[in-house]
């Protein structure tokens, strides 16, 4: 396998795999179908990408002050994305022939804010730029492919979940089932953060 190839599948499996960023995707795309969810998802495009590069031009000045700022991206970042949950998982049925309000749907600061302050996108960054681009002959090269790589599949991979939220909405014909899907909703994303502050 090449080493683009490797790239664009490492970069495409951290995108696409379960995690906050996705769940709330899903979770909009249910209320407010993939259009009204686009906004969310290039805000955490935007974000995961300047945070690509921010570990690119600093890595060894990152790696060196992460233990650090770890603790405060946790924490941060975990108070955040549990009131993300809660207002998720306290959500009322919707209408489905009036879709959401694209007001009360995660935006672009949502999504750019969810994404800066995980911990592991900055773990990962940080993993893509030392595998694919330090120590190459053509570092800089390599590092401007795999942050226009980050940039492209990271907003391919959540819009999957964008995408699969809309239509899991078409099934979500009454309240009660609305209200069982936020809920359920809310818990995986309240269960994701707590592993991560936890792992």
């Amino acid at each position: 396998m090449s080493i683009f190839a490797s790239m664009f599948a490492f970069t495409f499996v951290g995108a696409v795999t379960p995690g906050p960023v996705n769940f709330i995707a899903a979770s909009t795309g249910a209320r407010g179908g993939y259009k009204k969810t686009v906004l969310y998802i290039l805000g955490a495009t935007i974000s995961y990408t300047l945070v690509v590069v921010i570990s690119g031009v600093c890595l060894g000045q990152v790696s060196q002050i992460l233990p650090e700022i770890t603790w405060f991206l946790k924490v941060v970042g975990g108070a955040f994305l549990l009131y993300v949950a809660y207002k998720i998982a306290m959500s009322k049925g919707f209408d489905l022939t009036h879709n959401a309000d694209g007001d009360s749907l995660p935006g672009f600061w949502e999504g750019f804010l969810v994404q800066v302050l995980n911990p592991k996108a900055w773990f990962f960054a940080m993993s893509g730029v030392s595998l694919f681009a330090l120590g190459r002959g053509d570092a800089t090269l390599y590092f401007i492919v795999f942050s226009f790589a980050s940039f492209i599949l990271c907003f391919i991979g959540v819009s999957v979940w964008g995408v699969l939220g809309g239509y899991i909405g078409q099934f979500l014909s009454t309240p009660k089932r609305q209200t069982g899907f936020n809920h359920t909703m809310g818990t995986l994303l309240s269960v994701a953060v707590i592993c991560m502050l936890v792992g």
